[in-house]
């Protein structure tokens, strides 16, 4: 693969996705750890109106445009959707200019800037995605889910504890 000897960098990415119902409220936070030397960046946002899925791509994405040089990515996630789309779907779509199955016709494909973005930002890096269980204790994912909630609050005006 172009650039594999460029991608000595070896990060994790723990990234979660949350929202008050769907649609709703939204946040999004990740957790970029360098494996080498433990530094960790931590970042989170929100929108106004938005799904649960959207923010789960939104954690990935954002995570990875932090990074300044292709690095070989651990992706950890409770997201089913991300990482099915990532190993399954995203090559079907793209070979039918992202369309999926709908009944006995086709559809666009839900969030399609979202997923065409990733897929930008994918070629750039060797990803191996890893699921975690959500709510299950995983320091990281907790923590996450802690950002992305508190997010959206702020943003809709609940308190923070």
């Amino acid at each position: 693969m172009k650039g594999e000897e460029q991608r000595t960098t070896r990060v994790e990415l723990y990234t979660d996705g949350a929202c008050s119902g769907n649609p709703g409220p939204g946040g999004w936070a990740f957790i970029l750890r360098d494996a080498r030397t433990g530094k960790e960046r931590e970042e989170s946002g929100a929108e106004r109106e938005t799904t649960n899925n959207r923010m789960e791509l939104l954690a990935v994405i954002r995570g990875l445009q932090a990074l300044k040089r292709p690095c070989q990515v651990t992706l950890y996630a409770d997201s089913k959707y991300v990482g099915e789309g990532l190993s399954s779907w995203m090559a079907g779509w793209k070979q039918r200019g992202w369309k999926r199955k709908d009944g006995n016709g086709w559809k666009p494909v839900k969030n399609v800037e979202l997923w065409q973005e990733l897929d930008r930002l994918a070629k750039m890096h060797l990803i191996v995605f890893r699921h975690v269980a959500g709510h299950s204790g995983h320091p990281e994912n907790e923590r996450c889910d802690q950002l992305a909630v508190a997010a959206y609050r702020e943003l809709i005006g609940q308190r923070v504890d």
